[in-house]
């Protein structure tokens, strides 16, 4: 059940996204790149993504990582399983990869280079008020939580209106701990 409660939970969210105006996404995808830089701030390496489509974020959003002095290291998704992580340097060393996401021309690091990351930051659909995050449904980010160091912060990067007060969950899913929103940091899950 918990499979179509999700799907149900995924069309919602995404046809929101798809309304929103330019002006919006622009607003947000600045407040984001600022909140990010002072969560980065003294963080050794962070794990992020590049945000695609309709997700919260930008470019500038790993700009402001490396500039707060972050190794960044982005996911490649070539494989089924744990992600595996390559540097981030700069946008002219993405490329277009599987998926529609850009990725790091770099070597990869392997899947346990997320084990590095003091900072961990997830695409998310949404984010409840325990930490179930509710993802595109392909498992990768589910499949190398795992490999993350149990310190690192988890943080699921949503609108605001994208942290909810329950979402469905199963027992593979891997709860996060933090939700970054444009307005800023949430603290998740019972006895944080």
């Amino acid at each position: 059940m918990a499979g179509t409660e999700k799907s149900d939970w995924r069309r919602k969210i995404l046809t929101a996204r798809r309304a929103l105006d330019l002006e919006t996404r622009t607003v947000e995808a600045a407040q984001l790149a600022q909140r990010v830089a002072e969560l980065a701030s003294g963080c050794a390496v962070t794990c992020a993504y590049v945000p695609m489509s309709t997700e919260p974020g930008s470019l500038a959003l790993l700009d402001a990582l490396t500039a707060a002095g972050s190794r960044v290291l982005l996911p490649l998704a070539d494989e089924p399983g744990a992600l595996d992580w390559a540097e981030y340097t700069d946008t002219e060393h993405l490329v277009a990869a599987r998926h529609g996401v850009l990725e790091p021309t770099g070597p990869p690091l392997g899947p346990e280079a997320i084990a590095g990351a003091e900072l961990v930051l997830l695409p998310a659909l949404a984010v409840d008020h325990e930490g179930h995050r509710l993802g595109r449904g392909a498992g990768f980010y589910d499949r190398s939580l795992g490999l993350a160091s149990p310190s690192a912060r988890l943080v699921a990067v949503v609108r605001a209106d994208e942290v909810v007060a329950r979402l469905p969950s199963e027992p593979h899913d891997i709860a996060v701990n933090w939700a970054l929103t444009p307005a800023g940091l949430i603290r998740l899950g019972q006895g944080l």
